[in-house]
């Protein structure tokens, strides 16, 4: 079975931005797109009917939003297969719901500059936190525009995850399509309260936790395909700013996110959390199970 891109919009420049940049990715992948819009129109409309269609506004008005998002990604990708759907539901909940049968879920940031573009909108984080396939998130200009890959890679931040990661896999996958290479980032800290101010110790805490994040990284890719070219990174410092700083050269940043079976909560971790709201790039959310 042939699982589609799903993008939500909602007439917003952010997501018409977010339907550009996935009917790129559709035609990459040769995948369909399914394009949804979703609002609780109901609630506070009713059974009102507007006099000319004979249909409650808002659903005129949703049904122009998901037209207009048709036609724009049939006019940047011509071949690629496009559905749509307008539901009367909770945005996050459809969503949510259309993960469990797609490829990638995209999403655009509610924000359109300045401050306002670094506070990504709760629909866009409910579902980045809770979905159960890839959650791109198109974030990084501050027009309508989704800008084609320039920089020429794609960054993937290594958590503490074993070899197998979701995150590695598609990481690579990811830039086997596009034909660049994968920088690997692994961040790491020492703590605090364990330097020391004795000269000939002051050393020794931070070049083990250095060595503790080559070792981990080296475990994290001991499994990634030959044909993808590689660079590795081990940098000092808090993995947020380490990886915001990668993005600014990067046109895809890709991290990790564990789903714990049975938790409700947001599923975010610190990392992927910061890196949502502050990316100069889109930032995909992948979920690792366990």
């Amino acid at each position: 079975m042939t699982l589609p891109i799903v993008v939500g919009v909602d007439g917003s420049e952010p997501s018409l931005r977010a339907v550009d940049w996935a009917a790129d990715e559709a035609a990459v992948r040769g995948l369909p797109l399914r394009l949804v819009y979703a609002s609780l129109w109901e609630r506070y409309e009713g059974s009102s009917l507007a006099e000319d269609v004979g249909k409650p506004s808002e659903q005129v008005r949703a049904e122009d939003i998901v037209a207009t998002a048709a036609r724009r990604a049939h006019r940047r990708q011509p071949d690629v297969k496009v559905s749509t759907e307008v539901l009367s539901e909770e945005p996050e909940y459809v969503l949510v719901r259309e993960s469990r049968s797609a490829s990638a879920l995209v999403t655009g940031t509610r924000g359109r500059s300045g401050l306002a573009e670094a506070l990504l909108g709760s629909v866009s984080l409910t579902v980045a936190g809770h979905a159960q396939c890839p959650v791109i998130v198109v974030r990084g200009n501050h027009d309508n525009q989704a800008r084609t890959g320039t920089h020429g890679r794609v960054v993937l931040g290594v958590g503490e995850r074993p070899a197998g990661s979701a995150a590695v896999r598609f990481a690579f996958e990811e830039a086997r399509r596009r034909g660049v290479p994968v920088d690997v980032v692994r961040a790491w800290r020492c703590p605090a309260h364990e330097s020391t101010d004795h000269p000939l110790m002051a050393g020794e805490p931070a070049r083990l936790h250095e060595q503790q994040a080559v070792e981990a990284l080296e475990t994290a890719l001991q499994d990634v395909p030959a044909d993808v070219e590689s660079h590795r990174r081990i940098v000092e410092g808090r993995a947020r700013t380490v990886l915001v700083d990668a993005s600014r050269d990067a046109d895809l940043l890709i991290v990790g996110a564990k789903r714990r079976p049975g938790h409700y909560g947001l599923q975010l971790g610190r990392v992927a959390h910061g890196v949502l709201h502050y990316s100069a790039c889109p930032v995909v959310i992948v979920p690792e199970q366990g």
